[in-house]
């Protein structure tokens, strides 16, 4: 029975782990249907629509208890505003990329992601790596040189997104944890909202909004965006409750596959050869990540088997 159950767990963990980078991945063509809306404006749709849904889910469940006491919190407070800051940098940069025709910058940024992890727990955490780790860390700088090189420009992009979400994860690991994935990510978008409500003053007074003025359709996409947000987000909560970090580190590459695939053969982008060869260097650096996660995950089971390691959640 428990057995069973374990195994039913695992199996819902692993759908919901598929619908949110499954829904991440297909995030180009979402934005891509926002056009002639530009990057800001939609950043700031973004916020204010998700912050209403997340309101109105809490209003639903009369879940109000936990905010008195946590604004109290200044640490966690400071560190749930550092999220907030980083996450919507990662928002507007990635939707800057799309909308200008460079998703395939996006997907190099988040296949570059799970390298800039481990890279900032050996700078910020002072973690040490396994011999693996170094090779794919290395591997993944010799990529970023030759980008830069043979591509003619520094990747900024890229690295803009790869750092901000390495960043933001960071940060949620240590001062977030402790919070439920919903009441985290309404406090993150209260926080920006001011921002987002300067933002749309902004636009309003220069060129003029877009909501309201492209028909129907486009404006229930605008408010979409709430629900574009919430929901992977809260999928992936629900996957890193149920399943092995390792295999959520292993699902997170189907994202920017499919972001890749559909800069190519729906949003009509052109990729260089020597973008494609940078590409395979990163794809060898995430091949050599992932042989070590396997090979370690396979080793601490096996151990647990025998009685040497406590049971504990097997980390990427």
């Amino acid at each position: 029975m428990i057995r069973r159950r374990f195994a039913a767990e695992s199996a819902r963990g692993i759908a919901a782990g598929f619908g949110a980078y499954g829904i991440w991945g297909l995030f180009p063509l979402y934005f891509d249907a926002l056009r002639p809306t530009g990057p800001w404006e939609i950043l700031a749709n973004r916020i204010v629509w998700t912050a209403v849904l997340c309101l109105i889910i809490l209003g639903i469940g009369r879940d109000w208890s936990w905010l008195p006491p946590l604004l109290r919190r200044k640490k966690l407070m400071l560190g749930v505003t550092a999220a907030a800051i980083l996450i919507g940098i990662n928002w507007v940069v990635y939707v800057a990329a799309v909308t200008s025709g460079h998703t395939s910058d996006a997907a190099l940024g988040y296949f570059l992601n799970p390298l800039m992890t481990v890279a900032l727990g050996v700078v910020v955490l002072r973690e040490r790596l396994r011999a693996l780790q170094w090779a794919a860390v290395a591997i993944g700088a010799v990529a970023a040189i030759y980008l830069s090189v043979a591509g003619g420009a520094f990747p900024l992009t890229a690295l803009t997104l790869a750092t901000s979400f390495a960043l933001y994860g960071l940060v949620k690991n240590k001062v977030g944890a402790t919070l439920p994935a919903l009441h985290s990510l309404t406090l993150e978008t209260l926080i920006l909202l001011p921002v987002a409500a300067l933002i749309l003053v902004v636009i309003g007074v220069g060129t003029g909004l877009s909501f309201g003025t492209q028909g129907p359709v486009h404006t229930g996409l605008l408010v979409f965006s709430g629900v574009a947000t919430a929901v992977p987000l809260l999928l992936f909560a629900a996957a890193a409750r149920r399943i092995p970090l390792s295999t959520v580190g292993l699902i997170q590459f189907i994202t920017p596959v499919i972001q890749l695939v559909c800069a190519v053969t729906l949003l009509g982008e052109h990729v260089s050869q020597a973008r494609w060869i940078g590409f395979g260097i990163v794809w060898l650096a995430l091949l050599v990540l992932t042989t070590d996660a396997l090979l370690t995950s396979r080793s601490r089971a096996k151990a647990r088997r025998s009685q040497l390691l406590p049971p504990e959640e097997m980390p990427l």
